[in-house]
């Protein structure tokens, strides 16, 4: 069970079972209905080699709101070519016979192995029972169902009254490895019972998913597969369109928020991870060239298996710092701190730093590597996680 409250989102239903697409006996096929007149939102991949069910999710998307979102794991899609996008039409042309929408009133999703064939007869035996089951209640059951590497669901949710009317903010994500921001490196549903046009909502959606799950890395790997949705039933009759609203202000916080939990909730849950550590980069020239140093850091692997190791390593990271492409850049203003301890200044090791106070700081499951360039006023923060053993024995043993 959930550690935190997961509320249900009135004009939104799931269901979760087990098809048996490659996993045994646990639910790997998820199915989510929007009520009629709701409207939706999506960012997807960057990444050119994007899944089937991406470019069908896409197309759909254009051309009218959807009922249904039909979500598998274990088996991507992705690099299938003709066959896959057949596979990801076919599901949905599945789903909208047995509930008399239009086919592209379905959104289809699919995370796990790339480049195997997906099959479209467990989608076809477990429909009517997913559409028989489907509750307003079925959050938890749907996170585990969409999982693969993950060890833990992942979900958030925020509540907040506006004139004696309840609106709700749910939603649920899966993501571990393959994570690097290129859109919103994961899967992720987000869904509200607020009142919101659809130009509104992939605004909201944009400016939540910036600093958020466009705001994370693992392993520095964009998938194939990624998508975030972000629906608005209507059922609360609670309007969020106006910004300049108190409702508008409140639904776009609560948004920003359920999506911060579930992006620190991937990198805490990264593979194998045991640290999870924010870089916060400033005194930038601009905020494009704080991301890159941050990320530059973020990737390092000789920083990230430090990190592992709780060895305070700042050679490691003034080296990364000094190759993330910075023109000109003076060292000799370069300050490095972890957490509050300050560890690089004037571009060389702080005269009172010490070996001690650096693992103390470390050796902690989660910290902050500040990073002061000491040129304008930008600033960027990103959160990653560090690299361990177990990452390696995931990745080499994940199709076996």
């Amino acid at each position: 069970m959930s550690a935190v409250p997961v509320y249900r989102v009135p004009g939104v239903r799931l269901a979760a079972c087990a098809a048996g697409i490659r996993y045994q006996n646990r639910h790997d096929l998820v199915l989510m209905e929007l009520a009629e007149g709701g409207a939706a939102a999506a960012v997807f991949t960057q990444n050119a080699f994007c899944a089937a069910p991406v470019l069908v999710a896409r197309q759909h998307l254009e051309k009218t709101a959807p009922r249904y979102l039909l979500i598998n794991s274990g088996n991507a899609n992705a690099g299938t070519g003709e066959a896959g996008l057949a596979a990801s039409f076919e599901t949905c042309r599945l789903l909208a016979a047995a509930t008399s929408v239009a086919m592209n009133q379905v959104l289809p999703f699919s995370t796990g192995v790339i480049g195997e064939d997906l099959p479209t007869e467990p989608f076809a035996q477990s429909i009517p029972g997913l559409l028989a089951g489907l509750e307003e209640d079925q959050w938890e059951p749907a996170a585990q169902a969409i999982m693969t590497t993950d060890t833990v669901p992942k979900l958030a949710s925020r509540r907040f009254e506006v004139a004696g009317k309840m609106v709700t903010v749910t939603g649920m994500c899966k993501g571990s490895g393959m994570i690097r921001p290129d859109m919103a490196t994961m899967l992720a549903y987000v869904a509200s019972d607020a009142v919101c046009g659809r130009d509104s909502l992939q605004q909201v959606l944009g400016d939540a998913v910036a600093p958020s799950f466009n705001a994370i890395t693992v392993d520095g790997d964009t998938s194939t597969n990624d998508a975030c949705v972000l629906l608005a039933s209507g059922a609360s009759g609670v309007a969020v369109d106006d910004a300049g609203t108190d409702a508008g202000r409140r639904f776009r916080a609560a948004v920003n928020e359920v999506c911060m939990d579930l992006a620190r909730a991937i990198v805490a849950d990264g593979e194998g991870a045991t640290k999870l550590v924010e870089i916060l980069v400033e005194g930038a020239d601009s905020e494009d060239q704080a991301r890159s140093v941050a990320y530059t850091v973020a990737h390092s692997p000789l920083v990230k298996t430090a990190l592992f190791a709780s060895d305070p390593n700042w050679g490691r990271i003034l080296a990364a710092v000094g190759r993330a492409g910075v023109p000109n850049l003076d060292i000799s203003n370069v300050g490095i701190w972890l957490d509050d301890l300050c560890i690089v200044s004037q571009g060389g090791r702080d005269a009172a730093y010490t070996e001690t106070a650096g693992q103390a700081v470390v050796g902690k499951e989660s910290f902050v590597i500040r990073i002061a360039l000491g040129r304008g006023r930008a600033s960027a923060r990103i959160l990653t996680c560090d690299l361990s053993f177990d990452y390696v024995k995931i990745n080499a043993e994940y199709r076996t």
